[in-house]
């Protein structure tokens, strides 16, 4: 493997900046290619991948970021690959991996696909994505069971096995995980893809190689990681000393649905260094909603470029201007092999505590919680074709207000970034039809500045299908911030509108739909800003005029007094004011 050594060829300043906008170009152009080529709708609509290019030493020098937890996966897989087939690594090999343990998938769903870049001999660089696969198997469609109790449960578990040898592919390899998926057409083909989008990137780095040579290239990559340090460690220098502390709470982990998980982090910052410490988090759970080191690195580095600069190169510079400390067998360094499919919401109560602790040290860029993720996974056979299928939705809901302005509604937070699918897609492929996709009326806590709106999807199921369902905060809900309210929870009911309709838990797996049944998943809003008696009047009333509060939550929670017209509701000043100066007073007391 390649070290760092001062005395290569150090680019200018010019060729620095070149080289920088290339490599993120190369990425993009490996992420379009991927999404473009993608069997599954998974990675075709819900963008559920990212791409990356590591050095020689598996650190990143370029990541599009549309997953932000991928920042620590990669480095993670691709030091497994390094460990596993050390000196025996060649130009046209191509490797796998997906084990959470031996390498840093966040769940084994997410399959890596690694391939080295060779310049004049010499191992240089890797290629590598990671995209979420439908169904590697396991005893649920989807392969994500919310009651998993061991990894066994949650499908074909690949450590580093080699994909390709000199460009060719090793048919064992891909027989193995077809007779391991419900899907298997898709799940090779979102594979190839990615396998593409690695080549690709081969040729384009290697041109890049080619045009500044790769001593050059190489002291390129190494300064671009110095400076994302360096960047990090300045804007940290500002921030006041101290030990600051906040914990957030999962619903629950599946199995013991009664008690909810702890995810405790204590700040420490001292000059240009900041230590976070999980210590005091819960132990390791029985059901799947652990998550591994990788994964809590990953979060902390994604609070602190969105604190410091969210437009910031992504390196693994960037990792390293922080430590974090887990405690082995807690449910954020677990001991193999415990379960993790169902790591998200978990990943979202990190980076929801991250935000609270920090949000005493940055004010301004506080804010209140948000949705957390959810998926919804339906396995059955086509009412046309006869053949398996597995239908994966990720599904967003609203974000938690800011300090300056209201929280985004119908959207994914934090470092879940995948889209919705759209309905005519969803309806097109899938033996389901979407009854409704709407807002939820006063579902964002009130604030000076107003959470982000839930969303409600109703389907009507038109086969025999399974059904599981992997969220959050249906509970617990989205936590308001600075004397804002929580958002409203989260729902998930099966024929919502009949006599025997029955609510199922945030995580759930394997429910027998009828032929004929509706579902319907109302998400969480997001956490108000701020005293809601505070909010601009102007602000409430616009926002009962587009649907987004009722009346009477006007009232309620704004102390915001609206009287009816022939046009619409319309402010009354003055029994506002006496309304929000009595409520005022009686707080007081």
């Amino acid at each position: 493997m390649l070290q760092r050594n001062a005395s290569l060829g150090r680019p200018t300043a010019v060729e620095l900046e070149v080289i920088r906008a290339s490599l993120g170009g190369i990425v993009q152009e490996m992420q379009n290619s991927l999404f473009r080529t993608g069997f599954s709708t998974i990675i075709r609509e819900s963008q559920d991948a990212s791409c990356a290019l590591l050095d020689a030493n598996a650190a990143v020098i370029a990541q599009h970021v549309v997953l932000p937890l991928h920042i620590g996966a990669f480095p993670a897989c691709t030091q497994a690959v390094l460990r596993a087939f050390a000196g025996d690594i060649a130009p046209g090999d191509a490797f796998l991996i997906n084990d959470p343990y031996e390498g840093g998938s966040p769940h084994a769903p997410d399959m890596a696909v690694i391939t080295p870049l060779f310049f004049d001999d010499t191992l240089v660089a890797f290629c590598a994505s990671i995209a979420h696969k439908g169904d590697i198997g396991g005893p649920v469609p989807g392969s994500c069971s919310g009651q998993a109790r061991e990894v066994f449960n949650e499908g074909l578990q690949l450590p580093p096995v080699r994909y390709q040898r000199n460009y060719l592919p090793f048919g064992d390899v891909e027989r193995i995980i077809a007779a391991n998926s419900r899907t298997p057409e898709l799940v090779l083909g979102d594979i190839r893809g990615q396998l593409g989008s690695a080549r690709l990137g081969e040729r384009r780095l290697a041109a890049l190689l080619e045009k500044f040579g790769s001593s050059k290239c190489i002291a390129a990559f190494n300064e671009l990681g110095d400076i994302a340090e360096r960047r990090m460690r300045a804007i940290i220098q500002t921030w006041k000393d101290g030990v600051f502390e906040a914990e957030r709470f999962v619903d629950d982990d599946g199995v013991e649905l009664s008690k909810p998980v702890r995810i405790h982090v204590r700040v420490e910052k001292t000059g240009d260094t900041i230590r976070f410490d999980f210590t005091g988090s819960a132990d390791q759970t029985r059901g799947p909603a652990n998550i591994r080191p990788p994964l809590v690195q990953a979060a902390c580095a994604y609070a602190l470029i969105s604190l410091v600069d969210p437009n910031i190169f992504i390196t693994s510079g960037i990792l390293r201007s922080f430590t974090v400390e887990t405690r082995p067998s807690s449910v954020l360094n677990p001991r193999y092999p415990a379960p993790v499919n169902t790591y998200n919401p978990t990943v979202h109560a990190v980076v929801d505590a991250i935000f609270a602790a920090l949000g005493q040290v940055v004010p301004d860029r506080s804010r209140a919680d948000g949705c957390g993720s959810r998926s919804i996974i339906l396995g059955g056979r086509g009412t046309n074709t006869g053949s398996s299928y597995v239908q994966y939705e990720i599904v967003g809901g609203g974000a938690g207000a800011r300090s300056t302005r209201d929280g985004a509604s119908g959207t994914t937070v934090n470092q879940s970034n995948a889209k919705i699918a759209p309905v005519e897609i969803i309806e097109s492929e899938f033996p389901t039809r979407v009854l409704a996709f709407e807002l939820i009326r006063d579902s964002g806590g009130a604030g000076k500045f107003r959470g982000g709106l839930g969303i409600r999807r109703k389907y009507l199921n038109l086969t025999e299908a399974r059904f599981s369902i992997r969220s959050t905060k249906h509970v617990i809900p989205a936590e308001g911030y600075a004397d804002g309210l929580p958002g409203r929870t989260g729902d998930i009911r099966i024929n919502p509108d009949g006599d025997g309709w029955k609510r199922l838990p945030s995580r759930y797996a394997d429910y027998p739909l009828q032929t004929g049944d509706v579902f319907e998943l109302e998400t969480p809003g997001g956490g108000g800003y701020g005293d809601p008696l505070t909010r601009d009047p102007g602000s409430v009333l616009a926002d009962v005029r587009e649907g987004y509060v009722s009346v009477e939550a006007a009232g309620r929670d704004y102390g915001v007094v609206l009287v009816a017209g022939p046009k619409g509701p319309s402010l009354d000043d003055e029994a506002t004011q006496r309304l929000r100066a009595a409520r005022s007073k009686a707080a007081a007391v």
